[in-house]
């Protein structure tokens, strides 16, 4: 099993303040699975995203990948962490300005210290995967959204990590841009075998996923599996959970 959750209790504030964002959430993904996490504002979703990527900290259970428990990382080893085994996926692609996209895909290869010819064979690769090899020399500015996105996508697996971590990455896209980044995570799923962890609002881009888990009020209100569903079959049956729970989903 590639990541772990295991009775996971996460509060804010103190005292009579005290806010419990996560309440002893457990689940389980295998290596190569596609999951989407769904839920309103406020379920815990960000929280859960955050505590699984140790830019925050659980308050009580344990988080293990690859069988190691991240939850027991000292601060020193948190950075290193994160950069050899996780990719992430904004809902704003955070590219650096002064870089070309080329530059910003190859620069976690370059900060791990990767050979320059290797760095090239890489970059050039996943940039053609995701059908932005002719965009590489231009700079951020000079591309469209949905462009900049399938930058940071490369960014995020160009290195291989062991989980993908995408945090509403279609939240800023029109409605074209948002298929092709999700149709583009669903081949790099199929093809590579990368394993996803998707947050979103977004019925539609839940849909390419294998399974969702919905969170309500920090727990896991339901679960359900593609299987051999298509995509609109799936699209329905996520509404039709999202009708149970009640919210604001945009469809």
């Amino acid at each position: 099993m590639l990541l772990q959750v295991q009775h996971i209790e996460k509060y804010y504030g103190n005292g009579r303040n005290l806010t419990k964002a996560l309440d002893d959430l457990s689940f389980e993904i295998k290596k190569g699975e596609f999951i989407s996490i769904m839920g309103a504002s406020g379920s815990g979703k960000t929280t859960l995203l955050n505590c699984i990527s140790t830019i925050d900290t659980v308050s009580a259970g344990k988080i293990l990948l690859n069988g190691n428990d991240i939850t027991e990382l000292p601060e020193n080893e948190l950075a290193e962490f994160r950069r050899n085994n996780l990719g992430f996926i904004f809902q704003d692609s955070n590219l650096l300005d002064t870089l070309t996209i080329e530059e910003n895909i190859a620069l976690p290869l370059t900060i791990k210290g990767t050979s320059p010819d290797e760095v090239d064979k890489r970059t050039i690769n996943i940039a053609s995967k995701l059908d932005i090899d002719e965009t590489l020399f231009k700079f951020p500015y000079e591309v469209s959204g949905g462009q900049k996105q399938r930058c940071a996508a490369a960014r995020a697996v160009v290195t291989d990590p062991k989980l993908i971590l995408a945090d509403e990455p279609t939240g800023a896209l029109d409605s074209r841009s948002a298929r092709v980044l999700m149709e583009m995570l669903d081949n790099l799923n199929s093809s590579l075998f990368a394993t996803i962890l998707l947050v979103t609002h977004d019925a539609l881009s839940a849909s390419y996923a294998n399974r969702i888990l919905f969170l309500r009020d920090g727990k896991i209100f339901n679960e359900i599996l593609k299987g051999e569903k298509t995509n609109g079959d799936f699209y329905r049956e996520i509404l039709d959970v999202l009708s149970l729970m009640g919210g604001d989903f945009p469809c």
